[in-house]
């Protein structure tokens, strides 16, 4: 894994340059989903693994399935990628992106998974704490997870907060344990 989002890096930078200087960051961030989903479709999969099918046949498939989603320059990517054999690295290429933009944006997605559902003003509540201690704009998902007990987990980029009763069972545990 750590391979490959080396790999990739190179490639989503440039991407990212790109779309910064052209004010695009948005209609990339489509594009490269785009390209993730066509590549990722299992027809197309068995046509780019197979050995006797030519850089120029995948080349042509890829880009007539993703049709008029791809501008020039997002066809001139895909051929890039085809020609150095990387297409397989843009799941990787999107997610190295996507860190770009939501820096350059100053932008974080944050994720609450809960034993109960999160209302509206405990959402309002969690994304303002988390936008004052991080300094970005937080985007929040919330899922159930009801084998928490009670509590919550929350997550956003590298911090994790976890306030879940399993949680502070299992902190309970591990210390009693080394008592």
């Amino acid at each position: 894994m750590a391979e490959k989002t080396t790999v990739a890096r190179p490639y989503a930078q440039a991407v990212f340059d790109l779309a910064h200087s052209k004010g695009a960051l948005s209609d990339w961030s489509d594009t490269l989903q785009l390209a993730v989903a066509v590549i990722a479709d299992p027809r197309v999969q068995r046509m780019i693994s197979h050995p006797r099918v030519r850089k120029e046949q995948i080349q042509s498939l890829v880009l007539d399935v993703g049709g008029a989603g791809f501008s020039a320059k997002a066809q001139n990517f895909i051929k890039v990628l085809i020609e150095n054999r990387r297409l397989d690295l843009l799941p990787e290429i999107a997610a190295q992106y996507e860190l770009y933009r939501a820096e350059a944006e100053r932008t974080l997605a944050a994720e609450v998974v809960s034993a109960f559902p999160v209302n509206n003003e405990q959402q309002a509540k969690i994304i303002a704490a988390l936008k004052k201690r991080l300094g970005r704009d937080i985007t929040l998902s919330c899922t159930v997870d009801e084998t928490l007990l009670g509590g919550a987990i929350i997550r956003a980029g590298d911090l994790v907060i976890d306030g879940s009763i399993t949680g502070q069972l299992t902190k309970l545990t591990s210390a009693l344990a080394h008592a």
